[in-house]
């Protein structure tokens, strides 16, 4: 594994830490506010930026935004993604220790389940630590980035049908929509060897932003309708999932050779996904303003 990699894994883990801070900062916010209407966007992003928790909560996650950006742009996003999805366990302690929710012992479990998950993966990185692998089609990216906006369409009609009874539906599409933007952005990564600052006028920069927006209105409505815990650990896993399987259908990333190393990396990835998945079921806490 080359320096450039480890350093971007080890900005990896830093994003884990800093988003659920901020996740967890906007969740305080979201609660506090009026109910977010779909048919009045507008009005739904000033009452976010009106409440200071929420604001609070942008603000680290745009410091998370920026590591996890340079991540990208160093190692192969399946690795990222990874240490990012076991980073998901800080989020029982977090969530616990700084804003009082009540940790289960199936959230434990899920750390267990993820440790092991990590052990797998980093005795099966195989040749993909070896690059960044941001090479791309355009098709496939395009298509790649329609399917995961359709399926989150989907999601967030499925609740609005339900009158928003269900966050996690809300919360999935969130990630989809969160996962198509860190995809697009690790493929507009590989543009900046030639344009460098040129890369702001990318259309790719675009699509990021209009990206990262419906994602923030979305999972802001996800936090107000949905209990803290579960929220965030889904949206999380559905964006980590995405990301991770957009290394080998976007990028070409490499399977380790041999049946048995295969095997072995598709079980530490399906480990940790399954303890994000273990993960929710915590409770909302009662905030108060100080």
């Amino acid at each position: 594994m080359n320096a450039s990699v480890q350093l971007g894994l080890l900005l990896a883990l830093a994003t884990a830490f800093v988003s659920i801070l901020g996740f967890l900062y906007k969740q305080r916010g979201a609660a506090a506010i009026e109910t977010i209407v779909w048919r009045r966007p507008l009005r739904a992003v000033r009452a976010l930026f009106s409440n200071r928790w929420f604001v609070l909560g942008i603000v680290v996650a745009m410091a998370s935004w920026g590591l996890h950006v340079g991540a990208l742009a160093l190692a192969p996003i399946s690795l990222v993604q990874s240490v990012i999805a076991g980073g998901l366990v800080l989020l029982t302690v977090m969530a616990e220790r700084l804003f009082g929710i009540e940790v289960t012992r199936r959230e434990w479990v899920g750390v267990a389940v993820c440790a092991v998950g990590l052990a797998f993966l980093a005795a099966t990185v195989g040749d993909a630590a070896h690059d960044k692998h941001s090479d791309y089609t355009g098709s496939t990216l395009a298509t790649y980035d329609v399917l995961l906006v359709a399926m989150s369409l989907g999601l967030m009609g499925l609740a609005h049908q339900r009158g928003d009874a269900t966050g996690l539906a809300l919360a999935v599409a969130a990630g989809l929509q969160w996962g198509a933007s860190d995809v697009t952005i690790k493929a507009l990564s590989d543009h900046l060897g030639a344009d460098g600052i040129g890369v702001l006028i990318n259309p790719l920069a675009f699509v990021i932003l209009v990206l990262s927006l419906v994602g923030m209105v979305v999972s802001a409505r996800s936090l107000q309708v949905g209990d803290a815990v579960p929220v965030i650990a889904a949206t999380s896993a559905a964006a980590n999932l995405t990301t991770i399987a957009s290394g080998l259908v976007v990028f070409g990333e490499p399977l380790p050779d041999g049946a048995l190393a295969v095997t072995a990396r598709l079980a530490a990835f399906a480990l940790v996904v399954l303890a994000a998945f273990l993960t929710p079921a915590g409770g909302r806490p009662s905030y108060s303003e100080p």
